[in-house]
Formats: C-alpha cells, structure tokens, sequence
C-alpha cells in the first residue's frame, strides 16, 4: 500500500513524488512515455516571474514566481542560469510610464538577492541595439533566469527515486478505482497497485485520466493551450535575449540557444485536438518571424528555421475570452466525499512554480497523511548542483582536471550533469577511457543515460536529456539510433548517488 499513486511523469508529477519522497511518504508514479515527453519539454525553457501578468494583476503568482527563481538558481545552477532580457520601447504600444512601473514591481515583489536589477538602455551606445532597427532608441534590461526544462524534470525524478519513490516510465495505467482503503490502481500490464491517495498531474491528459482512467462523470475545467517556438540560426552575437510586445497585446522573445542557434516563441492558441499530436502551424510559424522582423533590422526568413516545437498547457478554464488571458495560476482540486479515499488534480502550474506546488499539494493532503514530515526541499539541491557561488570555480576546476576533452564537452556535461559528471568521467585520462565515441556522445555517457535517467531510446538523448539532435550530423544520429536498436530497450541496472 503506497501513500501516493501519482500519474504524471512531468515537471508537476515528479516535483510532488520528490517533495513527498523526501518527508518519508512511500510514492509510485506512472509516465506513460518518456520523462518529460510532454509540456515540460516544451517550454520556452525561462524561470521567470511573468512580467506581463502583471497586467492582468496576477501579482500573488507573481511574487511566488519570482520568489522561486533564485530558490531553483540555488538548487541546481548547473541547469539554471542568470539571463538578461532586453525590453525595446514601441512607441505606439505600452506608455514608458507603464512599463517603468511594472519593472520596479518585478524588481521588488519577489525579495531578489542575487540576480541583478533593470537598468535602463540607449541603444545607440549598446551592443544590443545594433540589430535593432533605428526606431529603437530606447529600452530597459531586467532579470530572468533560463533552465534546460526536460533535465529540471528528470533529476526531480532521480532525487525522489534516491529517497525511495518507484518511478516507472512507459507504463500506462488501464484503471483506477475507489476502495474502502483507498485505491486500487491497474497497470495496462495488468499489475496492480494499492495506493491510499491519487494524485492526477497528467498534465495536457488530465481531463481524460478522470474521465477515462477514474471514469468520472463531471466534466473536468481544463483549457487546453498550445505554445509553439521555432529555432533559427544565431541571430547575434551577444549573449542577452530580447524580449519584443506585439500590436495584438502578446509578447515574443528571442532567445540565444544551444550556442548556434536563436529561439522564438511563442504563441497562445485554443488546442481542441490529441495532446501527443501537437504540432506548430503554418500561421505560427508566420507569426512568430513577423513578430521580431518588426524589430530587428534584418528580418528572419523561413529558410533560416533550423527546428520548431509545440507543446500544450493544461491551464484551469477560468472563463477567459481570449487563451492568453486564461490564468496562469495553478488549481488543485481535492474529491472526495467524509470517509472516502482522496483524490487531487492538478490543474496549470509553471515549471517556475513546480517545487512550490508540489508543496501545496502536500499541504493539501496533510490531513490524510500525518505521518509525513515536515517540508524541506525550499534549500536543498537537485542531484548534480551544488552552491550557486561555487558553480564557476568547479566547472574550471574540471576543465583542468579532463584536458583531453574539449572544454565546450565538459561544459555540456556540467550543464547537463553538474558534479555527477564524474560518475560519467570517473577517473579518466584519455577519451578511450570513455569507450565508444557517437558524435560527442561517448558509451560512458550513455550507459550512465541508460542505468540511471530511464533512456530507452536515441530521441529520449537527443532531444529530452539534450538538443544534441539539433548539433548532430546525420549519419551519427543513424548510429545512435542503431546503438538502442541493438540494446532492445535496454533495462536500469543500477543505481548510483554522487
């Protein structure tokens, strides 16, 4: 009998398993893909406050937002990192004062302490105008913070396992049902599961979990959002990312990516279709380039688009005309009548706002689990991080250590890894050591994927745990492939903790 039967394998799902895994609760959660295989991939990639909710007054989930950005900076830096918005003044849109206003709230709501404050630009003496047309003179620069959103949802899944949770990938779930003591929850494989509590945080499938899994006759309030990107080569050569308003109220931003590359996004539309047949249109892709060709004195052109995502948010239907003003709050809704084993759906939620939620969720279930200790994941770290101010100095510290790899190799792997880069590298002293070579891929690094980060297949590297499938040639992502292929989906051996 578990504690907790959580259906969701992304940022909400594994958040909560983490934080409950953690006050001694016994958790089990079913994915029925890939960790992350959903919305929690892709994102914008931002930790961020949500600057323009401030118009809609949202200020609670902004301050909160805010609040977690540097509570997550401190938790895994190796994932999360300081990034600098550019925010152009379009004369014809937002009045100077307005927007004045709204950066001073979002410098002070959330008690910031290390990112720095908005500072204001004049374009013809800073470098981030010279790819702006000439009718911006003016701009402001704030603070937000960008993460790598897939690898955010997999160490969540690796820390709440480390603290006991069974955290089972590809494995859908046939039925749920109520029980005098609590839930009797059937596998597709026909396993059975005992849990005393469901937690539903399917995301973009949390309305057909109730409604096909629980088979709940009330129809669930979610409104299903599709957010598309495009990435495009770099656009220029400095490391900010700008941040354009639209005439249509929305905003776009511009985003250095993967070294290379440039991302946009993104969009705000009503999605009526399959969550997992998700696709960014034509007039997405449309609209997006328009939106930063207005501001960017060269435009950017179809042919400059090197990939595009899209990616559904599971908002609480809150009534909203238009699907950019839906709210961004998270909703979590507790059924069950006296006596009855409960039930909690998650509805929203931020992947800034994810370790926050898990801890309302929690707070939410309190009754029903007294034994569960106290919270505490507000100052502890993801696997891999490590202090903030001490990020730099091991990251050089390892480019020293590992001289036979090319100092953007071992970036890659503290990025991805942070000091487990080293259960990877171990003690290596020359790149045979690592064995086999597939690109930059070396067979150290995937039998570390494959035993430890639930990897099964080539697009689970390339494109959930990295976006090497944007850097790889051709014939090395055929290779990849055939190295899976000849595993047949190769099971965990083992464990390991840093």
């Amino acid at each position: 009998m578990y504690d907790l039967f959580i259906l969701g394998g992304g940022v909400n799902g594994t958040a909560i398993a983490r934080d409950a895994a953690g006050r001694g609760l016994s958790v089990f959660l079913a994915e029925q893909n890939d960790l992350a295989s959903g919305t929690s991939s892709a994102s914008t990639k931002l930790i961020h406050g949500g600057l323009r909710y401030l118009e809609t007054y949202e200020f609670r989930l902004v301050r909160e937002a805010l609040i977690e950005r540097e509570v997550l900076l401190n938790a895994a830096p190796h994932i999360i990192w300081p990034l600098r918005f550019v925010l152009p003044h379009h004369a014809g849109l937002r009045p100077r004062w307005l927007i004045r206003l709204g950066l001073f709230l979002y410098d002070h709501l959330g008690g910031r302490k290390i990112l720095p404050g908005t500072r204001s630009i004049n374009f013809a003496k800073d470098i981030t105008g010279e790819t702006l047309k000439a009718e911006f003179t003016h701009g402001w620069e704030y603070s937000d913070c960008w993460v790598q959103d897939a690898r955010l949802v997999v160490l969540n899944a690796i820390d709440a396992r480390e603290k006991g949770a069974e955290i089972r990938t590809r494995t859908k779930v046939k039925s749920a049902s109520r029980t005098a003591q609590g839930w009797d929850v059937v596998l597709e494989s026909g396993e059975a599961i005992q849990a005393k509590i469901l937690v539903n945080a399917a995301g973009p499938w949390v309305s057909e979990v109730l409604s096909t899994i629980v088979r709940q006759n009330e129809a669930a309030k979610v409104r299903l959002v599709k957010g598309s990107h495009v990435v495009v080569g770099r656009l220029y050569d400095h490391d900010r990312c700008y941040i354009f308003q639209n005439g249509d109220g929305r905003i776009c931003f511009a985003i250095p990516y993967e070294g290379k590359f440039t991302l946009i996004g993104t969009t705000d539309l009503d999605y009526a279709g399959e969550p997992d047949r998700v696709e960014i249109s034509e007039d997405e892709i449309d609209y997006l380039l328009k939106s930063v060709s207005e501001y960017f004195n060269r435009p950017v052109r179809r042919t400059q688009v090197k990939w595009s995502y899209a990616g559904i948010r599971p908002l609480y239907d809150d009534g909203a005309t238009q699907a950019q003003q839906a709210t961004r709050e998270y909703v979590l809704k507790l059924e069950g009548s006296a006596g009855e084993s409960p039930m909690l759906s998650v509805f929203g939620g931020k992947i800034t706002t994810s370790r926050k939620l898990a801890e309302a969720v929690l707070e939410k279930l309190a009754p029903f689990i007294p034994q569960a200790k106290q919270p505490w994941t507000r100052a502890a770290f993801l696997p891999g991080g490590l202090a903030y101010s001490k990020s730099d100095s091991y990251l050089a510290d390892m480019k020293k250590r590992f001289t036979f790899l090319k100092p953007q190799i071992v970036e890659r792997l503290y990025r991805a890894y942070g000091n487990r880069m080293e259960l990877i590298l171990k003690d290596a002293r020359f790149a045979s050591d690592l064995g086999k070579f597939i690109g930059p891929l070396s067979e150290s690094e995937l039998q570390y994927l494959i035993e430890n980060e639930w990897v099964t297949s080539a697009d689970d590297v390339l494109w959930r745990r990295s976006k090497l499938g944007l850097h790889m040639k051709p014939d090395e992502i055929t290779e990849l492939q055939s190295y899976f292929s000849a595993k047949a989906k190769p099971k965990l051996k083992k464990k390991v903790k840093a």
